[in-house]
């Protein structure tokens, strides 16, 4: 007998995409703490920034999502994220980190977006 609660298929991408979900929020955090001045600044922004992220994230992006939106609204909540990520490395004068990271996160997105729309 099977079982009619079928799992779901979760693909080398979907991995991918979680890892620079998870890098996307540590990069906000340690943006926060090394570009702003310490104490005060770097502790609010170091821990609100990714905060604020995390909370997009979970309302409006995740499988999970407490408001459903469609795919395009999903993209534009990504494209957030990932691109304050991104230019985080550009502010701290890693520009290269930010732009291999832009990349690959648009190529994942671009594959993911693509098949929901299927």
């Amino acid at each position: 007998m099977t079982d009619s609660r079928a799992l779901p298929k979760i693909g080398f991408n979907d991995i991918l995409r979680f890892l620079l979900e998870l890098f996307a929020f540590v990069t906000l955090a340690v943006w926060g703490f090394t570009t702003w001045p310490f104490p005060w600044p770097a502790l609010l922004v170091g821990v609100v920034a990714p905060a604020f992220a995390i909370t997009l994230w979970a309302l409006f992006r995740s499988p999970k999502a407490v408001f459903r939106l469609d795919p395009f609204g999903k993209a534009i909540i990504e494209i957030a994220v990932v691109g304050a990520a991104a230019i985080a490395w550009w502010d701290m004068g890693l520009p290269i980190i930010g732009g291999v990271f832009a990349v690959v996160a648009t190529v994942s997105g671009v594959l993911s977006g693509r098949a929901e729309l299927r």
